[in-house]
């Protein structure tokens, strides 16, 4: 028996994406997509493939979780001290991929990181569990440890400072959003013979739309 995310997929690949079928903004075809994989059940549809580059010019890539988008771009949230945001800072061109194979899609970003105002954050923060605030604290991100024992005692030290009241916002975490300059919907089809639409965004006019070829 097939389950609803086959049969979606399935029927995606046999309609294919037609250029009528766009919306004239890409936030909205973005959101239609989005929206689908959620509807679809697939597990974490807001994960998605962060690249920087480093100041040698080596390319990285990671995974991280999409917490919001709108017209001005894509946010996600991680530690200032972190490699990828010291690769941000030197570099804030990315790209972003939103791998959702289980439909036969993808979209595909590029853009500019920057990082949120403190109060974004700050209300984003709040709303995070009290495990995942703790973990803010506690984490050296992508720093050299010896052990998992001195991360679990950190975590532990955390936990007795904060013991009473709110934890409050770590001065070295915080939000990126991606201003996107261009965004890609790729449908797959039959044969290797994929749809692929490219919105670049032009200076005083918007987006212009290209079909690209699979």
């Amino acid at each position: 028996m097939t389950t609803a995310a086959e049969q979606f997929r399935d029927r995606a690949m046999a309609e294919g994406l037609s250029r009528d079928a766009l919306d004239p903004d890409p936030l909205r075809m973005f959101q239609r997509w989005f929206e689908d994989a959620i509807a679809m059940g697939l597990p974490e549809p807001n994960s998605l493939s962060l690249a920087t580059v480093d100041s040698e010019g080596q390319p990285w890539l990671r995974t991280v979780l999409l917490k919001l988008y709108d017209e001005r771009g894509f946010v996600f949230y991680t530690n200032y001290e972190s490699r990828k945001a010291r690769q941000m800072e030197d570099n804030p061109r990315v790209a972003l991929l939103f791998p959702w194979v289980a439909l036969a899609r993808q979209v595909k970003v590029t853009g500019t990181a920057e990082r949120i105002s403190t109060a974004e954050s700050l209300k984003y923060f709040a709303t995070r569990p009290r495990g995942s605030q703790i973990g803010a604290w506690a984490s050296p991100q992508s720093q050299v440890i010896t052990s998992r024992s001195l991360l679990d005692a950190k975590v532990d030290e955390i936990k007795r400072k904060f013991a009473h009241g709110e934890i409050p916002l770590p001065s070295f975490w915080g939000g990126y959003r991606v201003a996107p300059a261009t965004i890609e919907l790729w449908q797959g089809r039959e044969s290797r013979l994929h749809d692929r639409f490219r919105y670049t965004r032009e200076a005083t006019s918007g987006w212009s739309v290209e079909r690209l070829a699979p």
